[in-house]
């Protein structure tokens, strides 16, 4: 957890002593700040007059400089209508002019941990507001902060009278998103990130590949791309790459590139798939007794995309490659359609990884490179000649696996990066490494799987984890199956649905997401190990067309318990009046264009506390 101590113990006096008039006063009004700050003080809530000359001024910095810039232009033209009018008075004083901003410490580097804490003081009545943050990112979140105590249309006024003190709960707070199954451009990208940065999250986990496409075009492996993607214009080149992670660090938030291995295959190759529709185009030749026209041949035979990942490029490293994923009697080859994992006997699959791994490294600047490692199928290397050597000679599964982790951690740390797994290295119940291949002080552990239970048996064995519960953070989650041929789905009438063909169902609500507490059941000390947290957006059932809405605001939500948590000042879940607050954050936020989905009717917003299930707030 943050622990950030720079504001005086005067001051936490003061907000002791007047905390709860604080909250009352913050939830009576539509002008709140999300997420909600760790301390705010508006005793007597009241607006002034924002200034149309207002300005802001900054010390210079690579990345607050422009995020300064970006602001100020939203503040002076967002023209923000709140759903409810708020109650508070605008008085007659001088408008705002200016925000000023001091920093104390410019060279802090954005990195896990990194100091995020600021005070905002904007006066009752006064020409200067004052932004104080020990380092640029905590700047950022301030002027987050600020931009959200601004309304008004045509005439803009600002929250006078307010002081924040606030820091984050959790140093990780992050988004996943999955760009194997389905492509998304840049552009979506950079949408989620700027939507995140408002949210105060600040990790974008990028899980760029996968079995299905190998979206990624490195310098010195372009074979995988150029063979392994859904075709060149989805790709994402160096200049793609640089263009996210510069859009991040000037939002604040990190982009955590993730390479998922072993389990990397490939489905049918080009050749495969032009095969398949010469043998279509001629049964419809045959059957129909009218030849295909030859446009449309073209079309079908000769420019279909690539698909597949490392099998493309390597066959001769990938194991059970362009096979079907579940044969008929036979144990499944890959846990979902689109099969292949990495030999780890053959040598010129860590040839590969070495220049992959590079490459990646010099890509993305950030210091935790995530590896994946999650949901190894015995299947799929038994299906391997000489992997059946290996496993009649006395050889295991768990050895492969180690084989291939003692290849490739110590090059990975080798280039001053902490190595990210999903949990399933150390706790799958088949396939598994020994603890002492993967050293505590060099080794985060993502868990999904077994709520609090893994999360305690991570930090148990003194590891740091990163919380991702498929049971309360996958977004994917509700949406059924997206499996074809599946009789579950073909059932009489009154049958118990269950979860609706969903293996992690039920759909995981902004309720369900806000009141996870992820250091449940741990000690104090075992909770220091929680990093934080991640949401999780599966891409099987998601393109984007449907990113914002899948994402927000159950993403709002989780950041706000990710940020000052989702308890109130006497420890009771606050959320039923966060209901109202979010309903104008993600106004709010579809009105700065994120196509947040809605959390209940207008109505509702309209008529505070009509849609609850008992009269009041509790």
């Amino acid at each position: 957890m943050a622990t950030y101590l720079s504001f005086s113990f005067s001051f936490s006096l003061l907000i002791l002593s007047t905390l709860s008039p604080q909250i009352s006063a913050l939830g009576s009004s539509s002008i709140n700040v999300w997420p909600k700050p760790r301390t705010f003080s508006w005793t007597t809530p009241h607006a002034i007059p924002l200034s149309p000359l207002f300005t802001i001024t900054s010390p210079p910095h690579q990345y607050l400089t422009p995020a300064t810039s970006r602001y100020l232009r939203q503040i002076l033209t967002e023209n923000h209508r709140p759903l409810v009018n708020p109650a508070v008075n605008v008085t007659a004083a001088p408008p705002l002019q200016t925000l000023a901003i001091t920093v104390s410490d410019l060279s802090a580097a954005l990195t896990h941990g990194v100091n995020e804490s600021y005070t905002l003081s904007i006066p009752a009545a006064g020409t200067t507001a004052y932004l104080v943050a020990e380092t640029a990112w905590g700047a950022i979140r301030g002027l987050e902060s600020f931009s959200q105590l601004v309304w008004g249309d045509p005439a803009a006024v600002v929250a006078a009278g307010v002081w924040i003190s606030d820091w984050p709960l959790y140093d990780h707070r992050g988004v996943m998103l999955d760009t194997s199954r389905n492509y998304f451009p840049v552009e979506d990208l950079m949408r989620l990130i700027g939507a995140m940065s408002e949210n105060k999250l600040n990790v974008f986990h990028w899980h760029i590949t996968d079995s299905h496409s190998f979206p990624l075009r490195l310098l010195s492996e372009p074979d995988l791309a150029g063979k392994g993607s859904y075709g060149a214009e989805m790709e994402y080149s160096t200049e793609d790459v640089k263009r996210v992670v510069e859009f991040g660090m000037e939002h604040g938030v990190r982009v955590m590139p993730e390479i998922d291995m072993p389990v990397e295959g490939g489905s049918v190759t080009l050749v495969e798939l032009a095969a398949v529709a010469h043998a279509v185009c001629t049964f419809l030749d045959i059957v129909v007794g009218q030849r295909v026209p030859e446009l449309i041949r073209k079309v079908v035979a000769f420019e279909l995309p690539h698909t597949g990942s490392f099998a493309q490029a390597y066959p001769e490293i990938v194991t059970c490659a362009n096979m079907f994923w579940w044969p008929p009697g036979a144990d499944r080859l890959a846990a979902e359609p689109g099969t292949g994992q990495l030999n780890p006997l053959n040598p010129k699959t860590y040839e590969v990884l070495k220049n992959i791994i590079n490459d990646v490294t010099a890509m993305f600047p950030e210091q935790f490179y995530h590896a994946g490692a999650d949901e190894v199928v015995p299947g799929c290397w038994k299906a391997d000649p000489t992997i059946q050597a290996f496993l009649a000679n006395n050889g295991t599964l768990s050895q492969l696996l180690e084989t291939f982790i003692n290849s490739t951690y110590p090059y990975i740390s080798s280039l001053n990066r902490t190595v990210v797994y999903w949990e399933d290295v150390l706790l799958d119940a088949e396939i598994k490494v020994d603890a002492s291949f993967l050293p505590p002080k060099n080794t985060i552990l993502q868990t999904w799987n077994n709520g609090p239970n893994n999360t305690k048996r991570i930090v148990t064995a003194g590891y740091r984890t990163i919380v991702s519960s498929a049971d309360y953070y996958y977004l994917d989650c509700g949406h059924g199956d997206f499996v074809g041929n599946n009789s579950e789905y073909n059932e009489p009438p009154g049958t118990d649905q269950g979860n609706g063909g969903s293996w992690c169902g039920p759909f995981k609500t902004w309720q369900m997401i806000y009141n996870y507490d992820i250091t449940y059941g741990l000690t104090d000390v075992e909770a220091e190990l929680v990093l934080g947290g991640e949401l999780a957006l599966w891409s099987e059932q998601a393109d984007p067309t449907v990113l914002d809405p899948r994402i927000w605001p159950r993403a709002s939500a989780f950041a706000e318990a990710m940020w000052s948590g989702n308890r109130d000042e006497t420890g009771s879940k606050r959320f039923a009046e966060a209901t109202d607050r979010l309903n104008e954050w993600r106004y709010r936020m579809v009105k700065r264009g994120v196509n947040a989905e809605p959390i209940q009717p207008l109505w509702c917003v309209r008529n505070p506390g009509m849609c609850n299930t008992v009269q009041g707030l509790v």
